[in-house]
């Protein structure tokens, strides 16, 4: 159905996430993938999704001067909110461990936000999901980020893994938000286009 619609436009998905990658394929197989190192900083006074907002409309402007115009290029942008505070990925080890401790026992929200941009205009919209965890105990924390290093992940984890199998007692909200990519908000937007 979608694809219909998207057929004269080059779909371009600027991510190197396998999970976006993965979930996008549910709306259109067509699109490429365009990459660009973006350094990830927002002013520290945003909050919320006003900073996965500001980030996905950084890494689409990123790519402004490139598109040509028939190109969509979508971005996205994960932050894990907990106690009033954004949790990145982790660096290492340590910071995996310690963002994994935080999250132990207790709700957070994780927001999404999705920018879709063409030659002459851009929208951006945002997700939210609340995620509640049980207590974790050190050994599946380490457990966890020794066989699945989630390096890449915001809050250091991934629902679709080990962790989010056995550590998340409910969530209220997109499942598929909290792995990256709010697929239905997504759909209706390219629906609409």
């Amino acid at each position: 159905m979608l694809q219909e619609k998207l057929k004269n436009y080059t779909v371009i998905l600027a991510s190197g996430s396998p999970r976006r990658q993965e979930l996008l394929k549910t709306v259109t197989t067509d699109f490429e993938i365009r990459l660009k190192k973006i350094e990830e900083i927002y002013p520290p006074k945003l909050k919320g999704k006003q900073i996965t907002d500001f980030l996905a409309l950084l890494k689409a402007r990123a790519f402004e001067a490139e598109l040509n115009k028939n190109d969509l290029l979508i971005t996205s942008d994960t932050i894990v909110w907990l106690k009033n505070k954004a949790l990145g990925k982790p660096k290492n080890y340590e910071e995996a461990f310690t963002m994994l401790s935080k999250l132990s026992g207790k709700k957070h929200k994780v927001i999404t936000s999705v920018c879709i941009k063409n030659k002459n205009a851009e929208k951006v919209i945002h997700c939210t999901t609340k995620v509640f965890f049980k207590k974790l105990s050190n050994t599946e924390i380490d457990y966890y980020i020794k066989n699945y290093q989630p390096y890449d992940k915001a809050g250091a984890y991934g629902i679709q893994e080990w962790i989010g199998k056995i550590g998340i007692r409910k969530i209220k909200g997109s499942y598929f938000n909290v792995m990256g990519l709010p697929v239905h908000k997504l759909y209706k937007e390219l629906l609409n286009l």
